[in-house]
């Protein structure tokens, strides 16, 4: 579901990111809303209902923890140098870049849009798998 939305862009795609997220996207941090509001529509629990449910760092709290990623899995990575920041967002694949491991992570404000975006592996603080029930 998530891919439906790669390129919308923050400022000239505003409206439609509030509608989705919740939030206004150019006043607001909004990774963890969208990965909420792709969550809902995909009819998976999400962490709506975490005490912070607009932070990333909040989905290492969501799920299951796994070791090693696959397709669809959420991964939370630190940003900012605060210890409550961070950046969420869905595993697509890992690639390797000159000698490093990357994984490619599909996720809203990344570079203000809706994007792919490479991240150093070794820096995920988490990676999370949604409760099979």
């Amino acid at each position: 579901m998530a891919e439906e939305y790669i390129g919308l862009n923050e400022v000239q795609n505003r409206q439609q990111i509030q509608r989705l997220t919740g939030v206004d996207p150019v006043r607001t941090e909004w990774c963890a809303a969208f990965v909420n509001a792709v969550l809902e529509e995909s009819n998976i629990t999400s962490n709506s209902n975490h005490k912070y449910p607009y932070t990333a760092r909040a989905f290492l709290d969501w799920g299951t923890p796994v070791d090693e990623p696959k397709a669809g899995d959420i991964v939370v990575f630190p940003r900012g140098n605060q210890g409550w920041q961070g950046h969420v967002g869905f595993y697509l694949k890992t690639q390797e870049i000159n000698g490093v491991e990357y994984y490619l992570i599909l996720g809203g404000n990344q570079s203000n849009k809706v994007g792919v975006k490479a991240y150093r592996a070794n820096t995920a603080l988490g990676i999370r798998r949604r409760n099979l029930i």
